[in-house]
């Protein structure tokens, strides 16, 4: 039976591996700290956090995430150690952006349990208000035996103020040090999923409004709020079929200035439930039942299958995650096991040494085969889910070579999300998860061009790469013109060199651009001072509530910006306006898109760190780079390509120029 600790009181631990799961309604940066008998931290080895995971015994979250699985092992420690002190810290406290204390987020929910998942003692840290990091509890060692005890004392100076307190020397250093490895996580992350219903019963429960890393609080769920085209609080509702305000949010006529937000859906009759799930068919007896496509919770089939993509990749990280940890707890036993052997002169020769080592390796053997038959039963589900459900997926989802594009027509409506790619673990190589990206876009978009070594050992050369990565930018631009409606969204492009013209064909032979793409220093100038300008305009409309008092004429779509070959042509000047794009533009609908390899731009120094740490960085070939928001599995990105010979690429993009000229007569 779980017991549920109230600050100050402890209770005894009868293992001694264990996972610290911790669960916050916001991302936060976990660490786990080593202590002596008086609690001191000897050094900065003596933590384990983002930058520095794994110590003897320890191992925690690779970035921040609002759900960590820490893996604890107390047979591991060293004598010195006494206390093992589980740390959280809200990254946005140093970042500058998001929730800044935890009195203004849901109370962190933290719990000590077996490798079996059973819960041993659990502990809602509640009474904080300034504190910008905590520790959430401790377990300690008493006259050779292990008790956790609930602690929740909060720091409002940060991760400096509360190592300083546990007598670290280097307390602000390392501090800034996990702020750095944070901010980087945060640029290889992948969005969280919408919230998941019990098992068994994900299509008939109705998920908790929440939005994503990428609206910056919590993890996404898509039957909640979708935010506005720019700015203000988010309007609309559980769907995406209702026409949007062009700027801030849907408030209630009625309400004074400030008041609650109506977040009804304007052609939703709230008051009647959603149509019914696709029926499964019927299973055969002893077996599993039959996936089918769209089984999760939503009003539309949309929303669904996007909740199902989001629940599929969810099953593949905890399985995966689980079988890792199985073969983790085998090889330990089994070291143990061996030394214990090996610690008895009697027993280092002859035939008991033997036998004993033996036996070791067969339950090393039965434990890591248990785990890989566990791991296949729910692969060939997700494998079986995976079949019907990418069939299935609307053009916003869909992979090029799915059938579905030759049968495109520019849509009347948003959707909901957008495929950027795919993705896939080690365990399961045959398992593409796609990778979809809630619209619209709250974060731009980074195509790495710089040179790297492939999956497969060979080095893609730095022209290869330049060419790789203006194909996938241009992959990536010509969906999301393909699925915004006709007039709403927009295209620019610096190509300074015109290194670029070769890829950009697509989109400047079939006319969907606002215009040529700009060339030469000055057609950066003038490119970035006209997206400025824009940006400024309709934050003075928004601030004033004017939205409608905007030049006769304003092009109110959402605005991408293409840049390629950066920084050739930009100057310090382009380079503050681009750095002012990155952060102001997202709110009122102007995007961007680099294409850029960051060692190029080392000359800015640190003046860049900031750009690059705000973008969903993304590569031209597959690579180990994107991290999932539990336990920061390294999840293998595939950029979207279009098949070899297809023309469906250009004639979407035909079609989406035709419906751009009639729309604009």
């Amino acid at each position: 039976m779980t017991a549920e600790l109230v600050r100050g009181q402890n209770h005894p631990l009868s293992q001694s591996r264990l996972e610290i799961r911790i669960s916050a309604g916001t991302p936060v940066a976990a660490a786990a700290a080593l202590g002596d008998e008086n609690g001191r931290i000897h050094g900065t080895e003596w933590v384990a956090h983002p930058g520095a995971p794994v110590q003897p015994g320890l191992e925690v979250s690779r970035q921040a995430a609002a759900d960590h699985r820490l893996a604890v092992d107390l047979d591991a420690m060293t004598d010195a150690v006494h206390r093992v002190s589980v740390l959280l810290a809200l990254p946005a406290a140093n970042a500058g952006a998001g929730p800044a204390r935890f009195g203004s987020v849901a109370a962190p929910f933290v719990a000590v349990t077996g490798l079996d998942g059973t819960e041993v003692a659990s502990y809602t840290i509640t009474g904080l208000n300034l504190e910008s990091a905590v520790v959430a509890l401790e377990l300690y060692r008493r006259q050779g035996a292990w008790k956790v005890r609930a602690v929740g004392q909060g720091y409002a100076g940060g991760l400096a103020e509360l190592f300083a307190d546990q007598g670290l020397s280097e307390a602000a250093q390392l501090a800034a040090g996990i702020d750095e490895a944070v901010a980087k996580g945060l640029v290889r992350s992948v969005q969280a999923p919408p919230p998941r219903t019990p098992e068994g019963d994900r299509s008939r429960q109705a998920a908790a409004p929440a939005v994503g890393p990428d609206q910056g609080a919590a993890p996404q769920g898509a039957p909640g709020p979708v935010p506005p085209a720019y700015g203000g609080q988010p309007a609309g509702g559980q769907g995406q079929g209702g026409p949007q305000p062009p700027y801030g949010g849907a408030t209630d006529p009625h309400a004074p200035s400030g008041g609650p937000v109506d977040y009804s859906h304007p052609r939703r009759q709230t008051s009647a439930p959603p149509p019914p799930p696709p029926a499964a068919p019927p299973a055969h007896p002893g077996q599993p039942s039959r996936p089918v496509a769209g089984d999760a919770t939503g009003w539309s089939m949309e929303e669904r299958l996007y909740n199902q993509v989001w629940g599929m990749f969810e099953d593949l990280a905890r399985t995966a995650a689980a079988y890792r940890s199985a073969v983790d707890f085998a090889e330990s036993r089994m070291d143990k096991e061996l030394e214990q052997a090996l610690s008895d002169p009697r027993s280092r020769i002859g035939g008991q040494g033997d036998a004993a080592r033996e036996a070791a390796r067969a339950r090393y053997t039965q434990l890591v085969d248990q785990a890989r038959a566990s791991l296949d039963r729910d692969l060939d589900q997700l494998a079986a889910e995976s079949e019907v459900v990418e069939p299935a997926l609307p053009p916003a989802f869909a992979r090029w070579d799915n059938p579905c594009w030759h049968a495109y027509r520019v849509p009347m409506e948003i959707p909901m999300a957008l495929r950027l790619g795919d993705l896939r673990l080690p365990e399961a190589e045959s398992i593409r998860i796609p990778m979809l990206l809630r619209l619209p876009l709250e974060r731009g978009l980074w195509i790495d061009s710089g040179r790297t070594e492939s999956l497969d050992g060979s080095f893609t050369d730095s022209h290869d790469m330049r060419r790789l990565a203006m194909d996938t930018a241009v992959a990536h631009a010509a969906r999301l013109l393909a699925v915004y409606p006709a007039g709403e969204f927009t295209v620019h492009v610096v190509d300074p060199a015109g290194s670029g013209a070769q890829a950009l064909a697509p989109l400047t032979q079939t006319g969907v651009l606002a215009g040529p793409p700009a060339q030469g220093a000055a057609g950066v100038t003038e490119v970035l001072a006209r997206l400025t300008q824009r940006v400024d305009l309709v934050q003075m409309a928004l601030r004033g509530g004017a939205p409608d008092a905007l030049p006769p004429g304003f092009d109110t779509s959402q605005q991408l910006l293409i840049v390629n070959d950066f920084p050739h042509g930009f100057d310090d000047r382009a380079v503050n306006q681009l750095r002012y794009l990155v952060d102001e533009g997202p709110s009122v609908g102007v995007h961007l898109m680099m294409v850029a390899d960051r060692e190029e731009s080392a000359g800015y120094g640190p003046l860049l760190d900031p750009l690059w740490r705000s973008l969903l960085r993304l590569t031209a070939v597959p690579d180990d780079h994107l991290a999932d928001p539990w336990v920061g599995h390294a999840w293998t990105y595939e950029p979207p390509s279009v098949p070899p010979g297809s023309e469906v690429l250009r004639q979407v993009l035909t079609q989406v120029a035709e419906a751009r000229r009639t729309w604009n007569r």
